[in-house]
């Protein structure tokens, strides 16, 4: 980092390390941190505090304060100040500060905007659309349907749909094991309509794609290769925008709409929360645990696909 002294680069790369090797974040989340506190590196050698042991609640508050006087969202302003603070905190838990600077730090609260949710009958008009294209689409159209009806039936990431191979079905029991943030392992079940699509798409259309490299990956590219989010977001944003008056989503509003689509039949918040794989640390300590029966009792009686 050229706009940081020398010690805040050399303690950036050792919290980077932290990030990776010991708190096992994804790349995305690590590359947020570092891009916010490499903000926090040039502002505070800016006014001369080059070594992050020097920090003080007062260095901290400058800087929020520079970055509300440019314009930046009360999200951005929320996770900087989130960023922060762990940061404050990792340097007095190992050592390299005396005091905690962040611990006082208040964090402004963020305006949490949620994706539109698709109705029940958009997501109908989605599944229909597909399925009388699918003759002129092919491969690619049986890909598209097993797509947005695994989505749409549990609600995943799309990371985490990308993420998955053919062998985490367990299409007897109609569950998919799905690997979360931190590398925390959970098992989502599907309804019947997802089943058949995916075994449609296994059975008709995978291999028409598949190639020597394919790998073991659940869904593939247009050439063979394990399918890039990108991909998927296009596939979404294209099938969604075929019917009309249907609010423009990604992956991210299909999950959206899955939760909602659960609450809305009556499953109990927990539940969702287990299924959606949605729990912070915070979170972890107030919801309990929900056993593997309670769950797929939950989603068969409430999400409309089951």
């Amino acid at each position: 980092m050229t706009d940081c002294s020398e010690a805040w680069a050399r303690t950036l790369a050792d919290y980077e390390h932290h990030l990776c090797q010991e708190r096992d974040l994804s790349d995305h989340t690590v590359r947020a941190y570092l891009t916010d506190l490499g903000s926090l590196a040039a502002h505070a050698t800016l006014l001369h505090v080059e070594d992050p042991a020097d920090l003080t609640i007062r260095t901290l508050r400058s800087w929020l304060a520079n970055l509300q006087t440019r314009g930046r969202a009360r999200t951005t302003m929320a996770r900087r100040s989130t960023a922060a603070r762990v940061f404050t905190a990792w340097l007095e838990r190992t050592g390299r500060a005396p005091t905690d600077a962040g611990a006082l730090l208040a964090a402004p609260k963020a305006h949490r905007t949620l994706p539109p949710a698709l109705s029940q009958s958009d997501m109908r008009g989605v599944i229909d659309a597909i399925v009388d294209s699918i003759e002129d689409d092919g491969p690619t159209g049986l890909r598209d349907l097993a797509v947005i009806e695994l989505l749409w039936a549990t609600g995943i990431r799309v990371g985490e749909l990308v993420g998955a191979d053919v062998d985490d079905l367990d299409t007897s029991r109609r569950v998919l094991r799905v690997m979360g943030k931190g590398s925390k392992e959970r098992m989502v079940p599907y309804g019947v309509p997802a089943q058949e699509a995916v075994a449609a798409w296994l059975e008709r259309g995978r291999p028409a794609l598949a190639v020597a490299g394919s790998g073991p990956a659940l869904f593939l590219g247009a050439r063979g290769g394990r399918i890039d989010a990108r991909v998927v977001r296009r596939i979404v944003h294209e099938r969604v925008g075929a019917v009309p008056d249907a609010p423009d989503v990604g992956p991210h509003g299909l999950r959206h709409t899955a939760a909602t689509h659960l609450l809305e039949g009556g499953a109990d918040l927990r539940s969702v929360q287990e299924l959606l794989g949605h729990a912070s640390l915070g979170t972890t300590q107030i919801y309990t645990h929900v056993s593997a029966d309670r769950l797929r009792a939950a989603f068969t009686q409430a999400h409309p696909r089951a």
